[in-house]
């Protein structure tokens, strides 16, 4: 049986993969490729090859990808479109409209399409938060102990919310929702890999939070599984292993700077003002607390797990920014505590 399916957000990193990728199977008929802009690959400046993806622009919080819908007969819808920092023309305001009012369009689009059988959603680890009442590990059932108030993670759980909702009212679609932990990789910008990537970085004095990481390669392989198999729930997406903050500054070879939790918002205020790194109080809570969850119903289910472990998507991460080396631990670790001083 042959596919059509719908990709959202193509014109970043891991959307244009996993286009691409689903566009290179012979059991795929058609890839739509969606987004605001075109994909870097289209606009001269690089970027993944789609291969026979098709681009449409559209703007998901307009009724037109219903139309793009019905006209390309989608049987399979994977959402990627989901942001995790503040565009710097818009702000929060312009980045919840984008993540909660454009899911509410394409699942208003897919409850009212008669071909959609099957939909996959990219979440994230976020919705359960963090906090010092975390349990040591979380499963897809378990309560976070914050719940998420405002930026990405809040986001997410709401648009996890409606996701639920469709899965109610169209019991005959396949609905999977994919909680990755923060995506690591040659390839990935996010707010994480700015951070580091910059020459020193900065910490919460008195914690080293336990970190976990999915490899690029390794997300987009579970992405392409649920678009051609039918795996309805949600899912935990990690590498095994953990790594502490401590651990991956050392592994980089960078300097660290520990600074009191009101000074570390501060300077996150500043850095996402020129656009250096995004530090938000969701990315201050995980560098004070951290998370780590479980992934055993993903091996049950998929019968597959990923090829990276935590510390080895981190690895490779840093080979490509040319960061792996640097100083050794016991030199770096005597130059943090100088810093410190």
């Amino acid at each position: 049986m042959t596919h059509t399916v719908l990709v959202t957000g193509v014109s970043r990193h891991i959307g244009a993969r996993v286009a691409s990728v689903l566009a290179a199977d012979p059991d795929v008929d058609r890839v739509i490729g969606v987004d605001t802009v075109p994909p870097p690959s289209l606009s001269r400046d690089g970027g993944v090859p789609l291969g026979r993806t098709e681009f449409v622009r559209v703007d998901l919080r307009s009724p037109d990808i219903a139309q793009v819908i019905a006209a390309a007969d989608i049987d399979t819808v994977v959402h990627m479109s989901l942001v995790s920092a503040p565009p710097r023309s818009g702000g929060r305001a312009l980045m919840k409209e984008h993540n909660v009012i454009g899911t509410m369009q394409l699942l208003g689009a897919c409850q009212r399409s008669a071909t959609i059988r099957r939909v996959v959603v990219r979440s994230t680890t976020a919705v359960y938060g963090s906090s010092p009442r975390d349990p040591a590990v979380f499963t897809e059932d378990a309560e976070p102990g914050e719940s998420p108030t405002h930026g990405y993670a809040k986001d997410a759980s709401e648009v996890e919310g409606y996701v639920r909702g469709f899965a109610r009212r169209r019991r005959d679609v396949s609905v999977s929702t994919l909680r990755f932990a923060n995506f690591m990789g040659p390839g990935v910008d996010s707010p994480l890999t700015r951070y580091f990537s910059q020459p020193v970085l900065p910490r919460v004095l008195g914690f080293d939070p336990r970190l976990q990481f999915v490899h690029e390669d390794d997300a987009v392989e579970v992405l392409r599984r649920m678009a051609m198999e039918d795996h309805p729930g949600t899912f935990n997406v990690a590498g095994d292993g953990v790594l502490l903050l401590s651990q991956c500054v050392r592994r980089a070879g960078l300097l660290s700077l520990p600074l009191p939790a009101q000074a570390f918002g501060l300077l996150g205020d500043l850095a996402r003002g020129v656009g250096m790194a995004n530090f938000s109080p969701e990315q201050l809570r995980l560098m004070c607390h951290g998370r780590v969850v479980d992934t055993t119903r993903l091996t049950a289910v998929l019968g597959w797990k990923p090829k990276f472990s935590t510390g080895a998507a981190f690895e490779d991460f840093l080979r490509a920014r040319g960061l792996a080396g640097g100083f050794p631990s016991g030199v770096l670790d005597t130059l943090s505590h100088m810093v410190a001083r």
